[in-house]
This record gives structure tokens, C-alpha cells and sequence, in this order.
């Protein structure tokens, strides 16, 4: 993935960050864990157009003030320095634009955007306003697959022959999601962008490019399941693709409306497997807890080294990746990850293979798509 110079013209800050949160639908549950009890942020507004959530959510930052709208807090004059922005896809280029325009920086949900050229109005609009646009991925903080990286990196088990990644979407378990946050799901799959490949999917997709770089080519077969009379699922799919250094990726999505799966979060079970020429390393679950061995294993020698001991919760990879951004603007240490153009090269990823499933499954390259 391309990386942009991320410190050339930041200072960073000396004080304990002023941030606005923007949006307390479900997600927003996991991502203020950065937030709880952090030294280097203060939380001093919260916005969200349904103002019985906003009240809910106001018990538990007692001192931030609340506001019905992203306008309604510019025009408060109230001293914002970043703002997590948490709001549906279809709102993310119009309120992103709003809070570079009055000089915030900002960590926005995935997706990043639903075409290239939106992305792009948003890259410009950071640029020119001074301000950092970061578009927030969990799971490259996730321990077991952190481990993973650090086998591949490493080469553990040799030269990497391929990898192996399993999604099935369950209809039974997991914690309950407000009935506007499928609504806006619905809306955007009736546009093409499936919540499993595009809105889940984004996730799996920036860990191929985390763990093995740039793609050469997709080819994909996405299907369509109705689930209930008029809503249709984007599985079952399949994706595949070479990177730029040869290794090959699979994915396959699955539906299985009527699985209990046990989760704390989302109904999702999700496997991660790479084959070395000496052995193989795989993750075994992440969102929810399907297979009940130890979250990672390596296979080498002959022998199956299994760590019992990581922090396999996922909601921890939320609080880890809101610890980095934050600490990033107070520090300007090292690498922001992932910074707006990194996250439009997933972006790409995810249109390619859309356009390949299309065409009938034809090879698409990531770079382009315009």
C-alpha cells in the first residue's frame, strides 16, 4: 500500500486532545473504548440527530455538551481539535467535509467512501485544510492476527504458497443493532455495496493488503440471498486475487441464516489461514466465538503450537486502534495507520471486485478503477 508522508507538516499536540464524537449508533460502543479513562483525550461533545440516543449517551461523558448536528456544534464555538466520526456510509462524505472545513481532524468509520470520487473529494478537502483524515481499521490490532504478521513477516513457516480466508454471516446470536443501522445497510446494498463484501468486507480486505501488499488482480462471484421478502444478503460469494508479489488470496463468504453462532458483538464467524512451504499459521475466529480452540495456531516441523493466552476479545482491536490515532496526534510517532490514501487503495480493492463479478468473474486490476 502507498504510504504519504504523515508527519511533514503535523504538529503535535501538547495537551490532552479536544474530541468531538459523531454518531452513537452500535458501533459506538466499541469505539469509545480508546476514550475511557485516556489522559490524552478529553471528550467534550457528542452528536447524533436522534436526540434520545444523545441523552442515553450523555450519562456517560457527563461533561461533554451535546448537539443535534455537526452545524449545530460548529456554530457553538466550543474548541474541537479531532472528532471521531461514527455516521452510516452514505453520510460520510458530507459530514467529513463539514469537519475539515471547520479545521478538525478527523477519524472517520469504514468504509471510506462508496466510489473513488468521493474518497478523493475528501482526500482534497483534508489536504487542503491542513488536516489529518484517517479512516479507522480494527482488525490489523487484533492479537492473533498480529501474531499472524509477525509469522509471515518473519517467514516461519517459509516462503508463503497462498492464503485462505472464510467468512460465514449467521442470523442467530450476537447483541442487538438498532433497526436504523440495517435500514442504512439495506439502502446502501440496493446501491451494490453489500454489507458482507463491501461494509464487513472492508475489514478482510485491509488485512490481504496488511499482511501481503498491493493486489495485481481480482476475480469474484458475488451472489445475492433473500433473506426476508424484499432484503437480500451478498453471499454466497467468492473472491480471489494476486498480489503484485505473486501470492494468492481466496475468500469465501457464506451465509447461514439459521446458525447460532455466540458472540458479544456481531453474528460472524471469520478464519484466517496461511500456507508456508514449511508449514501453515491460521487464526481461528475474531468477531464472534465459533470455533472454541485457541484464537491462534502455527503448524511447523510437525508439531501444533497453539497460544491460549492472547487477547482474542475483539473489542480490544477497537481500543487498541483508538489508542493509536490518539496517540498519534499527541506524539507524531511513527506510521498513521491507516491514513486516507492507504484506505483508498482498499477502497479500489473492494470496486474491483464488484466490477469483475459484473463481467462474469474477468480479471480486474485494483488500479483501475477510477
Amino acid at each position: 500500500m502507498p504510504r504519504s508522508d504523515q508527519t511533514s507538516s503535523f504538529v503535535p499536540y501538547d495537551r490532552p486532545i479536544r474530541v468531538a464524537i459523531i454518531g452513537l449508533g452500535r458501533i459506538y460502543d466499541l469505539n469509545i473504548l480508546a476514550y475511557v479513562d485516556n489522559p490524552d483525550v478529553d471528550v467534550v461533545a457528542l452528536v447524533d440527530s436522534n436526540d434520545e440516543r444523545l441523552l442515553e449517551r450523555s450519562a456517560e461523558w457527563p461533561q461533554a455538551e451535546s448537539f443535534l448536528s455537526i452545524d449545530e456544534l460548529a456554530s457553538s464555538g466550543l474548541a474541537i481539535d479531532a472528532v471521531e466520526v461514527l455516521l452510516p456510509i452514505a453520510l460520510h462524505e458530507q459530514g467529513v467535509l463539514a469537519c475539515l472545513a471547520n479545521g478538525w481532524h478527523v477519524n472517520l468509520q469504514k468504509p471510506f467512501a462508496t466510489d473513488v470520487a468521493s474518497a478523493n473529494r475528501m482526500i482534497a478537502a483534508a489536504k487542503l485544510a491542513g488536516r489529518r483524515l484517517r479512516v479507522m481499521e480494527n482488525y490489523i490490532f487484533y492479537e492473533p492476527l498480529l501474531h499472524l504478521k509477525r509469522v509471515v513477516d518473519q517467514r516461519e513457516i517459509g516462503t508463503i504458497s497462498g492464503y485462505v480466508l472464510k467468512m460465514v454471516a449467521s442470523g442467530r446470536g450476537g447483541w442487538d443493532v438498532p433497526g436504523d443501522t440495517y435500514q442504512w445497510q439495506f439502502e446502501q446494498a440496493e446501491l451494490g455495496r453489500g454489507v458482507l463484501v463491501f461494509d464487513d468486507g472492508w475489514h478482510k480486505l485491509a488485512t490481504a493488503l496488511w499482511l501481503f501488499g498491493p493486489v495485481r488482480e481480482v476475480r469474484a462471484w458475488v451472489g445475492s440471498t433473500e433473506v426476508v421478502p424484499g432484503i437480500s444478503v451478498d453471499a454466497p460469494s467468492t473472491v480471489v486475487w494476486e498480489h503484485e508479489n505473486g501470492i494468492r488470496g481466496v475468500w469465501d463468504i457464506t451465509l447461514a441464516v439459521d446458525m447460532y453462532l455466540r458472540s458479544d458483538y456481531y453474528t460472524n464467524d471469520e478464519r484466517w489461514e496461511v500456507t508456508g512451504r514449511r508449514g501453515f499459521a491460521r487464526v481461528n475466529r475474531c468477531t464472534g466465538r465459533g470455533i472454541q480452540e485457541p484464537s491462534f495456531e502455527l503448524y511447523l516441523d510437525g508439531e501444533m503450537r497453539s497460544q491460549h493466552a492472547l487477547d482474542d476479545d475483539w473489542a480490544s482491536s477497537f481500543r487498541d486502534s483508538g489508542r493509536h490515532w490518539i496517540n498519534w496526534l499527541r506524539r507524531g510517532e511513527g506510521r498513521l495507520l491507516y491514513c486516507a490514501e492507504e484506505s483508498l487503495e482498499i477502497l479500489k480493492f473492494a470496486l474491483a471486485i464488484y466490477e469483475s463479478s459484473a463481467k462474469g468473474g474477468i480479471g480486474v486490476q485494483p488500479s483501475s478503477i477510477n
